[in-house]
C-alpha cells in the first residue's frame, strides 16, 4: 500500500507540473501584424471578394472591428460567421472575436476596376492590442484570380524591413510559423526531420501522453509477450495514428484553404472534448471502453485468418486515438495544414505529418519494446494510474475548449477540476497512524491542499467575474490598490503627433527624454498610469527627463509613421533616448510594475 501511495504522489506531481505547463505557458514578444494576421483577398467571380484571414495561435481578430470600404463600387453587408464571446479586458465588454482562421466573403457591384479597403482590429491572448489596420486592393471584376495588395511591399520584404528607420529586433517564431517556414524550404529531407523533432516535442505534451497507458494496457492484457512483439503491437498502433496525420496532409492539400481552421472551430473542439471527457470516465471505471462483442469477435476472426493476431485491432485503436488528440496538437499542425492548403502540394503533405507521426511515437514504441519492463508489476497501483491518467484527460479537454468559452466560465471548470483531484488524494482523510504514513503521504497530502485551495480560489474568482485562470482573485487586489495606494506627484506628459516633432524635441533637449505610446483602448496604458505612474518613487525618478507621449487611438497615418519608425505594432510601448538617440535595450513592452520600472530607469538612465 505504501508503495502505492508513493507510486500515487509521483505521478501526481507529475501531473501537476504538466497542467501548470499547459495552462501556464506565455510568450514575452509577439509576432508582427502582418504574421500575426495574415490577409489574403480573391475575387472568386464579377460580383464576389473573398477575404481569408490566417490568424496565428495565441491571437483573435475582433467582429466588430471589420470595416468594409470601395471606391467605385457597391458593397453588401457581408454574413459574417459567428465569433466566440468573451469579456475583453481591452474594450471592457463582451466582444465577439475570430481565432484560427475567418472567411468572409463579400458581395460586389462594379462595372470598372475599383479600391476595396479593408480594415481590421485584433490583440494577442498574451495582451498587447494592435493598432486598427487597414488593406487596400486594386480589384478588376473582369479579372478573377488572386488580389494584390496596393501597398504592398517587394516580395520576400516585411513591412518593418521596407521601412527605412531600424528595425525593433524580431519576434520569436511559434510553432506554427516555424512549421510553415520549414514546409517553404522545399528540402524533403529537411522538412521530414524538422517534423521528426516536431513530432518528438509534442509526445511529451498532455495531448500524447494519454496514449502510453492505452498502448501499455494492451501489452499488459497480452500476458507475457517478447520484445518483439511487444514492440509490433506498438508499431500498429503508431501506425494507425501515423495513417491519420498522413491523410490530414493529403487532404490538406487535395481540399485547398479552411482545414486548419475546421480544426478550431468551437463544434469541433467542444466533441472532441466530450470525447476526452468520455474516455476519462473509462478510466475511472464508470463504464468499460471496448467494442460490441459481435464485431470484437468479427475483427478477431478476421484478423485471426490475416495472420496479424490483434493487430488490426490495434491499428484501428492509434487511428482513433489521433482523432481524438488532433484538435489539441494545434501549433505546428495548424500550421502545416494552412501551408498546405494554400500550395495544394499533396506530397509535401502527407510527407510532413508522416513525419510529425513518427516523432510523437517514440515514446510509445519504447514502451513497446520494452514488452511492459518499463513498467512496474501488476496490481494494485494500476488503479490508480487510470485514475491519474482519467484527471489528465480532463484537463486536457478543459484546456481544449478555453477558447470557447469565457473566461468565469473556465475558472469555474479549473476550479471543479482542482476540487475532483483534491479528493482523489484523499485530502480530508486523517493521514494513516504509525509507520504507514511515510514521506509519500505528506507530499500528496500537501498536494491536496494545495489543489483544495487552488480550486476554492478559482470558484470564488469565477463568483466575483475574474478576469484571469492564473491570477483568479487578482481584481479584488487590483481595485484595493487602486483606492489605497499612495498618489504621487502627477507626471505630465507633453503629446506630440508627428515624427517631425519628435526629430525636433530630440535635437532640443539637453536632458533624457522618455517617448510613451498610448491609445484610449490600451488597458496596459491605463495601468502604468494607475499603478507605476502614479507612484511617488517613479514620478521622482523621473523628475529630471522630459516626458513626451503619442496618441494613436485615432490610428492616423502620422500615429502609423510613428510606430513604423520604431517597429512597434501598438501601445503600450515606452522608449528612452539621451543625446537624441535611443538607449539600447531601454524599451518597456507592456505593463511593468512600479519596483521594475523604477530598476529599469535606474540602469538605463545612469549608465
Amino acid at each position: 500500500m505504501e508503495m502505492m501511495n508513493n507510486w500515487m504522489t509521483r505521478l501526481m506531481a507529475l501531473l501537476v507540473a504538466v497542467i501548470a505547463l499547459a495552462t501556464g505557458a506565455r510568450a514575452d514578444d509577439f509576432l508582427e501584424p502582418d504574421q500575426a494576421f495574415q490577409l489574403k483577398g480573391e475575387l472568386v467571380d464579377a460580383h464576389t471578394v473573398r477575404l481569408s484571414w490566417a490568424i496565428a495561435p495565441g491571437y483573435h481578430l475582433y467582429r466588430d472591428r471589420l470595416s468594409f470600404k470601395a471606391d467605385g463600387a457597391q458593397l453588401e453587408a457581408p454574413a459574417l460567421p459567428a465569433g466566440l464571446r468573451k469579456f475583453d479586458t481591452n474594450f471592457n465588454k463582451e466582444m465577439e472575436t475570430y481565432q484560427g482562421s475567418l472567411v468572409v466573403k463579400l458581395p460586389v457591384a462594379a462595372t470598372a476596376q475599383f479600391t476595396l479597403q479593408v480594415g481590421y482590429q485584433g490583440c494577442a491572448d498574451a495582451g498587447l492590442c494592435y493598432s486598427p489596420a487597414t488593406q487596400s486592393y486594386r480589384v478588376d471584376p473582369s479579372t478573377p484570380g488572386k488580389l494584390v495588395a496596393v501597398d504592398a511591399p517587394p516580395a520576400g520584404v516585411s513591412a518593418t524591413a521596407a521601412s527605412a528607420a531600424p528595425a525593433a529586433a524580431p519576434a520569436h517564431e511559434d510553432d506554427s510559423s516555424l512549421a510553415q517556414r520549414t514546409l517553404q524550404s522545399g528540402s524533403a529531407w529537411r522538412i521530414g526531420l524538422a517534423f521528426l523533432a516536431f513530432g518528438l516535442l509534442l509526445s511529451f505534451t498532455p495531448c500524447v501522453l494519454p496514449m502510453v497507458p492505452i498502448l501499455s494496457s494492451i501489452i499488459v492484457g497480452e500476458g507475457a509477450v517478447s520484445r518483439g512483439r511487444g514492440f509490433s503491437l506498438a508499431l500498429a498502433y503508431c501506425l494507425g495514428m501515423a495513417l491519420v496525420y498522413t491523410s490530414l496532409g493529403v487532404a490538406a492539400g487535395l481540399a485547398g484553404e479552411g482545414l486548419a481552421g475546421a480544426l478550431q472551430k468551437p463544434w469541433v473542439l467542444l466533441t472532441f472534448g466530450a470525447l476526452l471527457v468520455g474516455l476519462a470516465l473509462s478510466m475511472f471505471d464508470v463504464y468499460q471502453l471496448q467494442l460490441p462483442s459481435a464485431l470484437q469477435s468479427r475483427l478477431s476472426a478476421t484478423s485471426g485468418n490475416m495472420g496479424g493476431g490483434r493487430f488490426a485491432g490495434v491499428f484501428v485503436m492509434g487511428a482513433l486515438s489521433a482523432l481524438i488528440v488532433g484538435p489539441c496538437v494545434a501549433g505546428p499542425l495548424a500550421g502545416a495544414l494552412l501551408y498546405i492548403s494554400q500550395t495544394r502540394n499533396v506530397w509535401t503533405g502527407g510527407w510532413a505529418l508522416f513525419s510529425m507521426a513518427v516523432g510523437m511515437s517514440v515514446p510509445l514504441l519504447l514502451t513497446g519494446i520494452s514488452a511492459g519492463s518499463l513498467l512496474p508489476r501488476a496490481g494494485a497501483w494500476m488503479n490508480g494510474v487510470k485514475k491519474i491518467f482519467g484527471l489528465l484527460l480532463i484537463a486536457v479537454a478543459i484546456w481544449m475548449i478555453t477558447p470557447v468559452f469565457p473566461v468565469t466560465v473556465m475558472m469555474a471548470l479549473w476550479g471543479l477540476f482542482a476540487l475532483l483531484c483534491a479528493v482523489f488524494l484523499h485530502v480530508l482523510e486523517p493521514l494513516p497512524a504509525g509507520a504507514k504514513s511515510g514521506l509519500g503521504a505528506y507530499v500528496g497530502k500537501t498536494l491536496g491542499l494545495a489543489f483544495l485551495v487552488g480550486g476554492l480560489f478559482e470558484l470564488a474568482g469565477a463568483a466575483s467575474a475574474g478576469r484571469d485562470v492564473l491570477q483568479p482573485l487578482g481584481h479584488l487586489s487590483l481595485a484595493r490598490a487602486e483606492g489605497a495606494a499612495p498618489a504621487g506627484e502627477e507626471i505630465r506628459f507633453s503629446r506630440i503627433k508627428t515624427v517631425a516633432e519628435l526629430d525636433q524635441v530630440l535635437a532640443s533637449s539637453t536632458t533624457p527624454v522618455m517617448l510613451d505610446f498610448y491609445a484610449d483602448w490600451c488597458v496596459s496604458c491605463k495601468e502604468m498610469e494607475r499603478f507605476t505612474f502614479s507612484k511617488p518613487a517613479v514620478s521622482g525618478k523621473l523628475k529630471q527627463v522630459r516626458l513626451i507621449q503619442v496618441d494613436v487611438t485615432a490610428n492616423s497615418a502620422d500615429d502609423k509613421a510613428l510606430m513604423k519608425r520604431f517597429g512597434l505594432f501598438g501601445p503600450p510601448g515606452i522608449i528612452l533616448f539621451n543625446g537624441g538617440k535611443e538607449i539600447p535595450n531601454s524599451r518597456v513592452i507592456g505593463f511593468l510594475a512600479p519596483e521594475p520600472f523604477v530598476q529599469h530607469l535606474s540602469r538605463h538612465l545612469t549608465s
